[in-house]
């Protein structure tokens, strides 16, 4: 009878590294909703315009997005705590810049600076997880805490960003990050093992990645200025006809190229394009629930950033819950059963919170639709997140992970970019037939409400065709063969 191999998890070092890792992903994924309460304050100390002062969150979700798929692909050729370390020495110091910034161009430019830092970090930091908790058991349990990280981080934002504005400033929603980064980067030397190999570069997929890289920041862009422009409108389509072509042309690159950015033999992993496209369709729904949420609460029931961020706290407390359920669930049942339950809870709780009326009450309307959102959330990302990463060889595991997350990052973008406009239509109608502001906004976020939970109910359809794993570990990298290539 073989022995099983001692659990790394178990000692001391083990959990010091897994609250590593996830404090890096907390950071990173914190950080996309962080500034959203202090906007106010910062429109007023920094002079923005309304039509710039979306680029405060819409930059980081720029060249987040944009850079993921390189910073995966770099983390895998040139060392995962390299590559990490970087990233979180630029995030520090674009935070910086931006918590001292004295104009708005100053701030908008930290924030870009922000989500390419972020791009950099958060593969290597999921491919570092993935490769050193390899125990089934082990994997298991991390990235059940590593998902309900990444569930309970956008709420998490919200909280954070009301105490900081409320409290110190909104300066201190950059700067917070400052000391944060300093423990993070000793962190990394003392607990992850150092990177021994670098490979050579000779041969690095420059076209491929100055091609995925455009095209995803154009994509990214183009979502984010839509309902400004118009779908309708000939930028709008240009811009997502461009980012197509460049696109194409990437993957028509990846086929040809000796030594490609993306290897699409990673496609051949069972069910793993399926969990990727059920991340960045939830994420569509999960996002706009928060957003709209949120200016529900600040516009039309008049709430503070304090109070608006202290209304998320039984959600976090519920995604905490669910995710450390999720890890012998999966055990037990499979990673897709559980996200498709997930997925159906958060598309419930989000059409209870679709009905919010005009003047609502907190523990009426909306905390019943938080809490049964909150378990939706908490399952769907332990269990998309382990399906993503199920049987990834370990030179492709950065790469997973880049792909999981730019998912997760075009779906936000795609989800804002469809659900504004909805909300935009809905509340011109309204205000056109003369009804109250607060009526009409409401019915907008309603609106808005509604569609992010027929996205979540379609995520679960998608989820059908992601892998039932259990949370193997790693497996030996596919052979490549000739051919198409199938993305099932």
């Amino acid at each position: 009878m073989t022995e099983s191999p001692p659990s790394f998890l178990a000692t001391g070092r083990g959990k010091l590294t897994l609250t590593l890792l996830c404090a890096i992903a907390f950071l990173d994924f914190i950080d996309a909703s962080i500034v959203n309460v202090a906007l106010p304050a910062i429109r007023a100390d920094l002079d923005f315009s309304v039509q710039d002062l979306q680029w405060v969150p819409s930059g980081y979700l720029l060249t987040y997005g944009g850079f993921m798929l390189l910073g995966g692909r770099l983390a895998d050729l040139l060392g995962r705590r390299r590559i990490v370390v970087a990233g979180t020495a630029l995030f520090s110091l674009s935070s910086v810049a931006g918590g001292l910034a004295a104009t708005s161009g100053t701030l908008i430019a930290a924030r870009l600076a922000q989500g390419a830092g972020a791009a950099l970090m958060l593969p290597g930091t999921l491919s570092i997880l993935t490769t050193t908790f390899k125990e089934g058991g082990d994997r298991g349990k991390a990235l059940g805490v590593w998902g309900g990280v990444g569930g309970g981080a956008s709420a998490a934002g919200v909280l954070f960003g009301g105490l900081l504005t409320d409290g110190p400033g909104w300066r201190w929603v950059m700067l917070v990050n400052v000391p944060v980064c300093a423990i993070v980067i000793a962190g990394l030397f003392l607990l992850v093992e150092g990177d021994r190999r670098t490979t050579r570069l000779a041969g690095f997929d420059a076209l491929g990645t100055v091609l995925v890289t455009g095209g995803m920041l154009l994509l990214v862009f183009t979502l984010v200025k839509a309902p400004e422009v118009g779908w309708d409108a000939g930028r709008t389509i240009g811009g997502l006809a461009g980012a197509a072509a460049l696109l194409a042309a990437f993957l028509l690159n990846e086929q040809r190229s000796r030594d490609p950015l993306l290897p699409l033999s990673i496609f051949r992993i069972r069910g793993l394009a399926a969990a990727d496209v059920t991340q960045l369709v939830a994420v569509a729904g999960f996002l706009s629930m928060f957003f709209f949420l949120s200016l529900y609460m600040v516009n039309v029931l008049g709430y503070s950033p304090l109070e608006t961020g202290s209304a998320y706290l039984p959600l976090c407390a519920g995604v905490a819950v669910a995710a450390g359920a999720s890890a012998p669930l999966i055990g037990r049942a499979g990673t897709r059963p559980v996200m498709i339950a997930g997925l159906l809870l958060a598309a419930a709780g989000t059409y209870l919170l679709s009905r919010i009326p005009v003047d609502g009450h907190y523990l009426t309307d909306l905390l019943p639709g938080l809490m049964v959102t909150s378990f939706g959330l908490g399952f769907t990302f332990v269990a998309v997140t382990t399906a993503a990463n199920a049987n990834v060889p370990p030179d492709r595991a950065g790469l997973a992970a880049a792909l999981l997350n730019a998912s997760q990052q075009i779906g936000g973008a795609l989800g804002l970019a469809i659900f504004s406009a909805v909300a935009t239509a809905r509340t011109d109608d309204l205000l056109a037939d003369r009804r109250p502001v607060p009526e009409a906004l409401t019915g907008g976020f309603s609106r808005a409400l509604l569609a992010g939970s027929l996205f979540l109910a379609a995520a679960a359809v998608v989820a059908l065709r992601a892998a039932n794993s259990r949370g193997e570990a790693s497996a030996p990298e596919p052979e490549k063969k000739a051919g198409p290539v199938p993305v099932t």
